[in-house]
């Protein structure tokens, strides 16, 4: 019989935690009986995971978090959006959030992917609340990270806090059309590894995904699942207020992780089982 994996402890450093994270999740994939896409050919209630970035990253956000997903055979796609991350070379001040939609489109038809749990972190709840609509009878559940929550004809600018924040954002991609990313120290990132890990991977967000109005027709996510999970250790400023308009609403499912902003980070295994949690995978 092989032997068990080990699961990597907390004080194990981030980037061998990572290591260990993908053996386990690889283990797991090899020991299922099918494939996720077999299981979607069979009609298997094992959801498909399309995770959504936020502003200044990348698909690399989520490399802590998906061998977890993978443990409970669950297929994950990471896409990266315009003009950040590896595709960084390929935006510029004309990348807008209508881009970004595209982007994620795109995968959801070129993989024809269906039983999805959509997850946007942070600016990716733009993005999900937009493909919500367009793409309606591919989605299962909808799940909101510490995200905008938008409403027809806002901005992310309208809904930046502190307002000396969002002033200076606003000067800044008025200027130079792009706006530069926020330290990770600032969303709760604390260990020197990850915060070395993050500096070497964040671009600047283009200023035109930060700047262009949500063109809704129902509230966001209306008529599909709707889930809201708030970081709350520390809060980050900009998010309370969705927080607390959907936490006691009986058409949002709503949980609070003790970790900051950036849980996929810093708190990938707690994320991976609230994510399982809430799409009913044991």
């Amino acid at each position: 019989m092989p032997s068990q994996p080990v699961e990597p402890s907390a004080a194990t450093p981030p980037r061998r935690r990572f290591a260990q994270q993908m053996a386990l999740g690889l283990a797991a994939s090899a020991a299922a009986c099918t494939t996720p896409a077999a299981k979607r050919a069979v009609g298997s209630a094992v959801p498909t995971f399309v995770l959504v970035h936020g502003a200044w990253y990348g698909g690399w956000c989520w490399r802590q978090l998906t061998p977890w997903l993978a443990r409970a055979g669950c297929e994950v796609h990471t896409p990266t959006l315009t003009g950040l991350g590896e595709r960084a070379h390929l935006g510029g001040r004309e990348t807008t959030l209508h881009t970004h939609v595209q982007d994620v489109q795109a995968v959801l038809q070129m993989h024809d992917l269906r039983n999805v749990i959509l997850v946007g972190h942070s600016y990716g709840g733009m993005v999900i609340s937009l493909l919500a609509e367009r793409e309606r009878a591919r989605i299962r559940q909808l799940v909101y990270l510490d995200a905008f929550v938008p409403e027809d004809g806002k901005r992310v600018v309208d809904y930046l806090l502190p307002l000396q924040r969002r002033e200076a954002i606003v000067r800044v991609g008025a200027e130079t059309g792009f706006v530069p990313p926020v330290p990770a120290s600032a969303l709760g990132v604390t260990d020197a590894a990850d915060l070395a890990w993050i500096d070497e991977r964040v671009v600047r967000q283009p200023f035109a995904t930060f700047n262009e109005a949500v063109r809704l027709t129902a509230p966001a996510g209306a008529g599909l699942p709707r889930a809201y999970i708030a970081c709350a250790l520390p809060a980050s400023g900009s998010f309370g207020q969705f927080a607390a308009k959907v936490r006691d609403d009986p058409g949002w499912k709503f949980m609070a992780l003790r970790t900051g902003h950036n849980a996929m980070v810093t708190a990938p295994r707690e994320l991976a089982s609230a994510l399982l949690a809430l799409a009913d995978v044991t």
